[in-house]
């Protein structure tokens, strides 16, 4: 277990893993989520300005929580982030779904179908095998 200083109120707390935020500023924050989330269910149509500005917190936690898909819009908001590959819009997490799919499909691809690389115009043959000598 480490001693840090938490990155909000720069208090020592003992740190065993996640975010570097003594356990009281964890707290805080979490009050922090569920009041931002219950004010975009009552305001469906607000700017992520206008959310942070309302609920004290600022743009980037509000986007760190629509990356972790804690957060997510309607399909009608006009908030919204860009997709990690492609640009596309996002209304929750770090891929569009056209860009989920193409990873699934690559991942599931290399488990079932591993395959060595080629070589080409190199034969193995016995000779070309490495010789020890007694």
């Amino acid at each position: 277990m480490d001693v840090k200083n938490c990155k909000s109120c720069k208090r020592l707390f003992n740190y065993i893993s996640g975010p570097q935020i003594c356990p009281a500023c964890a707290s805080q924050l979490e009050e922090k989520f569920q009041k931002v989330k219950e004010y975009i269910r009552e305001v469906p149509h607000a700017t992520m300005e206008a959310i942070a500005d309302e609920n004290e917190v600022s743009v980037k936690q509000i986007k760190q929580w629509v990356r972790e898909e804690r957060l997510t819009f309607s399909d009608d908001s006009p908030v919204g982030l860009e997709c990690e590959m492609c640009g596309a819009m996002v209304r929750t997490g770090r891929f569009c779904e056209k860009c989920k799919g193409a990873m699934k499909t690559n991942l599931t691809r290399g488990i079932d179908e591993p395959q060595m690389p080629k070589q080409p115009g190199k034969k193995t043959d016995s000779r070309s095998r490495m010789r020890y000598l007694d």
